[in-house]
């Protein structure tokens, strides 16, 4: 026996607005366990990042304000999830009772009420998404508007797979492997050709940052010094934290804005070292290496929805513990390791992240970076 699956003008407005959420405005679902007769979806790019459809009956006030309360617990939830300052969540209600008040309780959350498309022009729904009644408007009604709107879904969740796949997938990472070649390499030839790592004069000759040399005009060392190590277990210690952290940034990144990133966080390591330390060679991977957890810190951020968890219990840890025992250990350059993480974070702005950054938030990032590496140069070199 063969049953009819029928649908009301509640499904289809609940279908309608799925389908242009998720399709048109870019909108993921979320899995929310325990509600049902609601759908959770979230954009962290929109003004307002959460939109729930609630399809369920609210018959009077009592029951609104009730689901109300359980909207606003959910949404603390999800703001923690995200590291995200603010969660804005727009209500949509299909279905309620004549005598339900839909006021906003608070500007956190936004009520709608759209029990058709017959009048969306003249709902809020229009102000916030203008082209809302344009995409709604399908000839299919019925079954036929479901496996529309199914079919279409699956084919936008099925290209988010794969540029998703795209870029978390492994690459090779050659920029991180030639660093890694050529801190070593210049390491042996310390030896080689000098008294050794840990000699002063070796250390200078081969390009050792030095406030005082750096001020007479041999301005390279703040480059060179991002090569350099003191002591085997100095040189050890970077060249593994390189090779995991590296591997994974130029990975997200691509090899040539890791680059970017690991030279210019490098070279705001180096810069902020001279602001604050005087007399004193520095040398080492250290800042770069601090810059790319910036970048990764930057990245974990734009992707927060995917990396949430990992930034809270492994990158912000890591960045904390390090800058931790800089400042309680001697011999640590840990001015060199926070001008190398403000750099990274800069840099991964202006290079702008994989599917995530538009084109007027790297410029922003770039004018952030020309600013910000005059602003510790001035300080370097006059202000301190």
């Amino acid at each position: 026996m063969q049953k009819e699956i029928t649908f009301n003008e509640k499904d289809e407005v609940v279908m309608n607005l799925l389908h242009y959420f998720v399709t048109v405005q870019n909108y993921n679902p979320v899995i929310v366990h325990g509600v049902s007769d609601e759908i959770w979806l979230e954009n962290m790019g929109q003004n307002y990042k959460i939109v729930r459809i609630v399809s369920k009956y609210i018959h009077n006030d009592e029951q609104l304000k009730f689901d109300l309360y359980k909207c606003e617990q959910i949404s603390k939830k999800l703001k923690v999830k995200t590291l995200s300052w603010k969660m804005p969540v727009l209500n949509i209600y299909v279905d309620l009772g004549d005598s339900v008040n839909l006021e906003d309780k608070s500007d956190k959350v936004k009520n709608v009420f759209l029990p058709n498309f017959k009048k969306i022009k003249k709902n809020f729904l229009k102000k916030v998404f203008p082209d809302i009644d344009e995409k709604t408007k399908h000839s299919e009604e019925g079954v036929d508007l479901f496996v529309k709107i199914t079919e279409d879904i699956n084919r936008k969740n099925y290209r988010d797979s794969n540029r998703l796949s795209k870029i978390f997938a492994k690459k090779y990472p050659f920029v991180t492997y030639a660093i890694i070649i050529i801190c070593v390499v210049v390491f042996a030839m310390m030896y080689i050709i000098g008294n050794g790592s840990t000699d002063n004069f070796t250390l200078l000759k081969f390009g050792a940052n030095l406030d005082v040399a750096v001020k007479h005009g041999e301005y390279y060392r703040l480059f060179t010094s991002m090569f350099l190590h003191i002591g085997f277990v100095h040189l050890l210690f970077n060249m593994y934290s390189l090779l995991i952290i590296g591997q994974q940034v130029e990975s997200f990144f691509g090899k040539w804005k890791y680059l970017f990133i690991y030279l210019f966080s490098g070279i705001s390591g180096s810069l902020l070292s001279i602001c604050f330390t005087h007399n004193t060679i520095s040398a080492g991977a250290s800042g770069a290496i601090f810059g790319l957890l910036g970048a990764l810190l930057y990245f974990g951020y734009s992707y927060r929805n995917y990396l949430g968890n990992v930034i809270k219990s492994q990158i912000i840890p890591i960045i904390l513990i390090n800058l931790l025992i800089g400042f309680t250990s001697t011999g640590i350059d840990n001015f060199a390791h926070i001008g190398g993480l403000i750099g990274g974070v800069i840099a991964a702005m202006a290079m702008g992240v994989p599917d995530k950054s538009t084109k007027q938030e790297r410029i922003n990032g770039s004018i952030v970076a020309v600013i910000y590496i005059v602003f510790v140069g001035y300080l370097a070199f006059v202000g301190i």
